[in-house]
């Protein structure tokens, strides 16, 4: 009895555990229906779009700003951050605040992580070199932003580089300063230039296009003020300014043109404390800062030319996935510049928010969005989000 018994028990736990298997497995198979119907998650696809990338599971990507933490890092890094994590990347930002010790260090440490892929903003050629060689050397994919690596005749292999272009945005400014400063007179434009001692290449390049413009007849420049502060860039400009005014007239000069923005704050505030609404002021670059002290001095800054800093953040985001993905790529790319009028900006607006004024300040489309997997990838994430849960800090 014992025995029967015992067997009818085994019995029955068999036929329990293969039907409770069989509903297991049925749920298995109705959650791999859902699954499909939703397509492969981004980490799938990135297996087969990169798969070197993807050998640990991960598409690691770090960010580093060799510049002073501001308006325009911040729109960059974001720009990074968010284009790379809509891909399903794992994106690590990083800022030395223009310190170059700093900057060494940190790109030391990326060259020891496990980083796929790196985008460097700002350095010049030798620096940049120094900094990217070993990273490249560790087969890390890069690409840069105002930084061309460069030493003794020798760039680094595979890098992408991007640059704002220096001449548009300059003959964008000049343009804007002779229209605004002449008012149809047929004359050159009488003009006072920033220029910087500094060593800055960006600064170099948009002097350049100044001669040219002179060269032209188009303006005649009535002095040039060189500053190599960067230290007090806005307090440099000031006193420069200040001292330099009282050996021009009212009406003998048409208008001022600041090339960087750093300088165009102390330049508006010297001309408002003499009073010199003659005087016009132009300039290149934008930040939430010149926003403000354009509005408060807008009869006199009336307009600056830049390019979106969030739009260069994703572009040279998606330009680096590209290259992981082994896309073939041009080893430059130059960012079309917009004029930022005074006129149309009102006390809501600021750098992020610009495109509420210029339709085009936020509009990537067409820059590097064409792939068919970067597509598929951010359609993915978007189907696969996750809310993570909330953690609770334990004392």
């Amino acid at each position: 009895m014992g025995k029967k018994f015992f067997l009818v028990l085994f019995v029955f736990a068999v036929l329990l555990s293969e039907s409770c298997t069989k509903a297991v497995e049925t749920e298995a198979d109705s959650l791999s229906a859902a699954t499909a119907r939703k397509g492969p998650p981004a980490r799938v696809l990135l297996k087969n779009i990169m798969p070197e990338a993807m050998a640990d599971s991960i598409v690691k990507i770090a960010v580093l700003v060799n510049q002073r933490a501001g308006d325009n890092s911040r729109q960059f890094i974001e720009g990074c951050v968010t284009e790379g994590r809509s891909m399903g990347f794992t994106v690590d930002a990083f800022v030395s605040d223009a310190n170059e010790d700093q900057c060494r260090e940190l790109a030391a440490g990326i060259a020891k992580a496990d980083y796929d892929g790196l985008v460097f903003a700002y350095g010049d050629v030798d620096f940049s070199y120094d900094i990217l060689k070993p990273i490249a050397d560790t087969g890390i994919k890069i690409v840069t932003f105002e930084a061309r690596p460069y030493r003794d005749g020798r760039s680094i292999k595979g890098l992408v580089t991007t640059f704002q272009d220096d001449y548009r945005l300059a003959r964008l400014s000049l343009d804007a300063l002779i229209s605004y400063s002449l008012g149809g007179e047929r004359r050159p434009a009488r003009v006072i230039r920033i220029d910087s001692n500094a060593g800055i290449t960006s600064m170099d390049r948009r002097a350049w296009e100044f001669a040219r413009m002179v060269n032209e007849g188009k303006i005649v420049e009535a002095a040039v003020i060189s500053l190599d502060s960067l230290e007090n860039p806005h307090g440099a400009a000031w006193e420069a300014i200040n001292s330099i005014l009282p050996r021009f007239p009212l009406w003998s000069v048409d208008a001022l043109w600041v090339p960087w923005d750093e300088f165009a704050g102390g330049c508006a505030e010297a001309l408002a404390a003499a009073g010199r609404q003659d005087i016009k002021l132009i300039s290149v670059g934008i930040s939430n800062e010149d926003i403000r002290l354009m509005q408060r001095h807008r009869g006199m800054w009336l307009a600056s030319a830049a390019i979106d800093p969030k739009l260069a953040g994703i572009v040279n985001m998606r330009i680096l996935a590209a290259t992981l993905a082994g896309e073939t790529l041009n080893d430059t790319f130059l960012f079309d510049p917009q004029l930022v009028k005074t006129v149309d900006l009102s006390h809501a607006v600021n750098i992020a928010n610009l495109s509420v004024m210029l339709p085009d300040w936020e509009d990537g489309g067409g820059l590097f969005d064409h792939y068919w997997w970067m597509n598929d990838l951010k359609a993915a994430g978007s189907k696969y989000l996750r809310i993570s849960p909330v953690s609770v800090a334990v004392p």
